[in-house]
């Protein structure tokens, strides 16, 4: 790898200063030898000089949101040069909800950091090393199918897997095939019911559509109350309501954990430690990732406590993504304090995008 400002290898659980770690960013990105092929070649569309122009967080709204452009560039083009030997992980893709799927390619070095940043979550919530997870989550082309299995090797313990492929299940829900979208969650549950009837199990890791159908199958109910500790909930929302009653009627005494991800962002955030069950606040990684809640329309943001769009940006030395309007709607939070940019609340996909309706799914 060429060499590079070690602030871009900062661990996200100790952040760098941001200003000083947008300017390093700015030069690895753009910088003929260390850039990437898809961020060279746009240079000139962007109307600004961003190794002079970009020193901030806020600086990076002067980027046009190229977002749509990873359904098909040549992953290559997505890759630094700087990264002689580059040791990827893998190819990650969207969840296809807003059209064909996004793709964006992950390298050793920053799921290392993400890693980090999640077991740190864990450990905070008291989430015990060496304990066996199942997996109810998406694989394949799904970064989270990749880090959810890793995280619990990590900790000492074994993952195990169910397959679930949520553009089917949307598939077949936007065709008005809503029975057989239920047979298909069966058949995910079916999977999931032989792990727990058989294997030493404390961690489960699902989606909240697929945990509110695991919440009406008595049997589920019951063994989840016997064998798992801590549920990591995230892909999709849960409301305040259903968030009270998982845990104080279904499953009382588990720990419950909800996490943000999103591939564009290449990792996820971290739920506020609340008392409040009527407020569900992320918190991501910054200055590595940002948030900042708008007016769809105006593109203005909006006033703490008020609903938006989510804009997400992502800055790392393995990838540039900034300036990216989500599906996700969020009422705005003030960030923790060191945090830059905003904390989101009771993050929900809009109903349509372009006009066209948002279908969730089970992830």
């Amino acid at each position: 790898m060429s060499p590079t400002d070690p602030i871009l290898d900062a661990p996200l659980i100790d952040p760098p200063d941001p200003e000083a770690f947008i300017r390093a960013a700015m030069r690895w990105h753009f910088g003929p030898d260390t850039g990437t092929r898809f961020w060279l070649d746009r240079v000139d569309r962007l109307g600004f000089d961003p190794l002079r122009d970009v020193t901030s967080i806020d600086d990076l709204e002067r980027f046009p949101d190229f977002c749509d452009e990873l359904r098909d560039v040549p992953v290559a083009d997505l890759i630094p040069r700087g990264y002689t030997d580059p040791d990827i992980v893998g190819v990650f893709e969207s969840g296809g909800t807003t059209g064909t799927p996004k793709r964006v390619v992950i390298l050793e070095d920053w799921f290392r950091q993400a890693q980090s940043w999640s077991d740190t979550t864990l450990d905070d919530n008291d989430v015990p090393k060496g304990a066996n997870w199942i997996i109810l989550m998406p694989s394949g082309p799904h970064l989270v199918g990749r880090m959810m299995p890793r995280t619990a090797l990590n900790r000492g313990g074994i993952p195990f897997t169910v397959d679930l492929d949520p553009r089917w299940v949307k598939s077949l829900i936007a065709q008005g095939r809503q029975s057989e979208a239920a047979a298909y969650t069966a058949h995910v549950l079916g999977q999931a019911r032989h792990i727990l009837r058989s294997q030493d199990v404390r961690v489960l890791a699902i989606s909240p559509p697929m945990l509110e159908r695991l919440a009406e199958d008595e049997e589920l109910v019951d063994l989840v109350r016997a064998k798992i500790g801590t549920i990591l909930w995230g892909g999709a929302h849960m409301d305040a309501d259903t968030r009270h009653l998982l845990r104080s009627e279904v499953f009382p005494g588990i720990t419950l954990i909800g996490s943000l991800g999103n591939t564009m962002i290449l990792g996820g955030t971290r739920m506020r430690t609340s008392a409040d069950d009527d407020l569900c606040v992320f918190d991501p990684p910054s200055p590595f990732t940002t948030f900042r809640v708008v007016d769809p329309l105006s593109g203005q943001r909006v006033a703490p406590g008020e609903r938006g769009r989510v804009v997400m940006n992502h800055v790392s030395r393995n990838f540039l993504l900034p300036n990216n309007l989500e599906r996700d709607e969020a009422t705005r939070v003030a960030g923790l304090p060191g945090q830059v940019g905003d904390s989101v609340a009771d993050v929900a996909p809009a109903k349509e995008i372009d006009g066209v309706a948002v279908v969730e799914g089970v992830y």
